[in-house]
């Protein structure tokens, strides 16, 4: 006599024989994904993972081997316990750093603040201009597209290094510039806000491409009609540009503003070879203090990880607050 087993209710199936049926059921979609997770895994969780550790420990270069090892005269090693290992310290690197007994956080963070929202709002304000002016009709708009693109394209570095160059204060074009309607040289890189407007302005120069692309492919996507309807109606241009281009772009634009955001946030190489942190790291960023403390003088670990743990926690938050804040207004993301 044998035995029926009846499935078990629907609303009863364990995670374990949910995933065994959707494996069953899309064991091709798993099959493409995996290699992905595993890359994932390995190139991005793995190294978060471990950095989070290492930001509650006091790891340096001078103390990651807990055994020193010596050549003896036969030949061999001996080794012995290192008294100066690390260890695990908690919560003192966040304290440390918060309470400014370590590092710079928060002028860095409020170097950091200005950095971005100057820059964002730069980046998208001249984006916007830039591609309402090359999505009309007029003669060589092929080769302004091209022109206005030519800076994304350039290596941040090279831009980076023709602008330092640029403001120079001996033989820069600026200073030259600034000489022939009898100003003074400007020493632009004595000074912690004039050397932050040079790290500002060269990444404006990089960033408006990317905001004036985007914004235009989103205006290439509105009807013509709408505008058509709205210059018969008597609408002004000023008119259909704030009720039928702005509103027709706020997907785009929220999608943008949160990238050029979180991009910014983390420019490293502009405040790094423009300012080089001057005047006396006055300029430095979060990013930028986290790599001179993991690759500059004694190499300290623990402290860059904690620098990237409250970068990481920074971003985290504002993404939270931007998802609700377009959530409320209607957009979904």
């Amino acid at each position: 006599m044998s035995t029926v087993t009846a499935d078990p209710a629907p609303g009863r199936v364990g995670l374990p024989t949910k995933l065994r049926q959707s494996w069953d059921k899309n064991w091709s979609a798993w099959a493409m994904v995996m290699p992905v997770v595993l890359v994932l895994a390995i190139l991005i969780f793995y190294p978060l993972i471990n950095g989070f550790w290492i930001s509650f420990t006091n790891q340096t270069e001078a103390n990651q081997l807990a055994e020193i090892c010596t050549k003896s005269i036969t030949g061999g090693e001996v080794c012995k316990e290192n008294p100066n290992a690390w260890s695990f310290v908690g919560l003192d690197n966040y304290l440390n750093v918060l309470t400014g007994k370590v590092g710079e956080f928060w002028m860095w963070t409020a170097n950091t603040l200005v950095w971005t929202v100057v820059g964002v709002a730069f980046h998208y304000g001249l984006g916007l201009g830039l591609a309402v002016m090359i999505n009309r009709q007029m003669r060589f708009r092929g080769l302004y597209r091209v022109l206005l693109v030519l800076p994304w394209a350039v290596p941040a570095f090279v831009s980076a290094f023709a602008w330092k160059f640029l403001f120079n204060e001996r033989f820069g074009v600026i200073n030259s510039m600034l000489g022939w309607i009898g100003v003074d040289p400007v020493a632009w890189f004595d000074s912690r806000w004039t050397s932050m407007f040079t790290a500002v302005v060269t990444n404006i120069w990089l960033g408006v491409p990317f905001m004036m692309v985007a914004l235009l492919g989103g205006m290439q996507s509105i009807s013509d009609e709408l505008y058509e309807a709205a210059e018969i109606d008597g609408a002004t241009p000023w008119q259909r540009f704030r009720n039928i281009t702005l509103p027709g772009l706020r997907p785009v634009s929220m999608t943008v503003i949160l990238l050029g955001t979180i991009w910014t946030f983390n420019m490293f190489p502009i405040i790094f070879l423009v300012t080089e942190g001057q005047p006396a790291g006055q300029t430095e960023i979060l990013v930028t203090g986290a790599f001179r403390a993991a690759f500059e003088g004694l190499r300290n670990y623990s402290l860059a990880s904690t620098y990237g743990v409250l970068i990481l926690s920074i971003l985290l938050v504002f993404s939270v607050f931007y998802r609700r804040v377009l959530r409320k207004q209607g957009e979904v993301w």
